[in-house]
Parts: C-alpha cells; sequence; structure tokens
C-alpha cells in the first residue's frame, strides 16, 4: 500500500500510528451500510450535545467515524484503504484488491484475505 517500506530491526524507530479517522457525510445511513459491508462494526454514539454519529474500532486501536456533514465540517476527497476479511464482506469479496465507490464517491482501496 502507498509504495513506502517500513524500517525494521532493533534499532528501528517507533512509527506514529493512526488513532482517529472521521469522514464528514450527507449520507450517513448509507455510509453506514457501506462500511459495515466492509466487516466494520459501526455502532451509534452521541457525546454531549453533539451530533448522532456511528464509530468502529479498527485493529490496532484506531478508531473510525461517520459524522454528519454540516457548516463548516463537509465533505471532501480522502483516500482511504482496509485490509478486510473477504468471506465476510457483503456481498463476498474475492482474495486481492479491490477499488470500490462509497455512497459520497470516495474511492475506497480494499484488500481482501
Amino acid at each position: 500500500m502507498g509504495g513506502m517500506t517500513r524500517p525494521t530491526g532493533p534499532d528501528a524507530p517507533r512509527l506514529p500510528a493512526l488513532s482517529l479517522a472521521v469522514l464528514y457525510t450527507d449520507r450517513l445511513e448509507e455510509c453506514r451500510e457501506f462500511y459495515r459491508a466492509l466487516g466494520l462494526d459501526l455502532r451509534r454514539e452521541r457525546h454531549g450535545r453533539g451530533p448522532e454519529h456511528f464509530a468502529a474500532v479498527l485493529g490496532g486501536g484506531a478508531v473510525f467515524e461517520l459524522y454528519p456533514a454540516s457548516g463548516e465540517r463537509r465533505t471532501g476527497a480522502v483516500r482511504l484503504a482496509f485490509a478486510v476479511d473477504g468471506a465476510a464482506a457483503r456481498p463476498p469479496l474475492e482474495p486481492g484488491r479491490h477499488l470500490l465507490t462509497d455512497p459520497d464517491g470516495r474511492t475506497v482501496e480494499v484488500h481482501a484475505g
């Protein structure tokens, strides 16, 4: 993915890890279904008086959230890639690389195992 190589070995520096990714969408339910079909366990949440949204914890502990777009928080261009269990996806995905399009038109690279 991305063509980058990661330093390895006992002296390799500890790399930063993604901890949160938030997508804003005008199609909250459609996006929730799209990402759930890839195997993300999206659960409904609300923090205080904030908007209701969906969140899933990914491998490694990163959190992926879908929020309703509003005001200055609009849908925008993002590149995403997920490694998923292809057999658990709906519909099932053959092993390998797939380019899918979410309901907002974002290209989502999916590596099915």
